[in-house]
């Protein structure tokens, strides 16, 4: 990991006991100014982190559809996914900017990509009561392997761009440090690795995300858990080894063009 990259964990890290961890804008040279956003609670400390990290990245939430704006928001919550791509693990990669356009391509090193409905029973019955959803009831991973990659496009377009800021729900956190989003640039390079605190209680959520000064996040890499789910493994909270992670909401600024 690069060293910028580390110390940025190092200081994160003392901050992880706390329930809701919002930090002053960070600046690790020669890396960009951004402000880190995290959480750790139930539904209610989350979506009033949520609404801090609306507020952070500025304007209102364009609707899905609407052509690229100058400023503002996409979300994702999975739940107006159609049933027909619901429990299956072949979800279009490009959903989110050509079937509901809202400028967002996945990529994963492992098969595919799923929005479940059952908590993910459908997979592994040890885990039905694993997974709690923060905006019921639908939940989202990828398949065969825990990491995604969110690649941002001009809303509708084939064109790359570049968002102000990008935030994660997710669910059932058991380690901190097994789950994290890393930020990456037009070129490739990473510009801040955020880690998840680990949460509290049962079937309990964290929030993590990171807000630049302009639009110049390209890309975003996503680490849910140690590994991804299998018909068989159980999560280290039933006695396994593994601790399982999934997602939920996704919000990030409207994506613009490369400059």
């Amino acid at each position: 990991m690069k060293p910028t990259a580390f110390s940025l964990f190092a200081a994160l890290a003392a901050l992880a006991a706390c329930n809701n961890l919002y930090s002053p804008t960070i600046s690790v040279p020669p890396g960009p100014s951004f402000k880190v956003i995290r959480a750790v609670g139930d539904s209610l400390a989350i979506a009033d982190t949520l609404n801090k990290f609306r507020a952070a990245l500025g304007g209102s939430l364009n609707a899905p559809n609407s052509p690229p704006a100058d400023s503002g928001r996409r979300e994702i919550n999975w739940d107006g996914v159609p049933a027909a791509l619901t429990n299956v693990d072949n979800f279009p990669a490009d959903f989110f900017n050509v079937n509901s356009k809202r400028g967002a391509i996945f990529s994963t090193s492992g098969t595919g990509f799923r929005v479940d409905s059952s908590g993910f029973a459908d997979i592994n019955a040890g885990l039905a009561d694993q997974f709690k959803a923060f905006s019921p009831k639908k939940l989202f991973m990828s398949v065969g392997s825990p990491v995604l990659t969110v690649d941002f496009r001009l809303v509708g377009t084939t064109t790359n761009g570049l968002v102000k800021g990008f935030g994660v729900v997710f669910s059932d956190v058991d380690r901190a440090n097994s789950t994290r989003v890393d930020y990456f640039d037009a070129n490739g390079v990473e510009i801040a690795s955020i880690a998840s605190p680990a949460h509290l209680g049962a079937q309990g959520f964290t929030f993590v995300g990171a807000v630049f000064d302009s639009a110049i996040v390209a890309r975003v890499v996503i680490t849910s858990g140690d590994a991804a789910l299998d018909a068989s493994s159980q999560d280290v909270s039933a006695g396994g080894t593994k601790d399982f992670v999934v997602m939920d909401d996704f919000v990030y600024g409207e994506p613009r063009p490369l400059r």
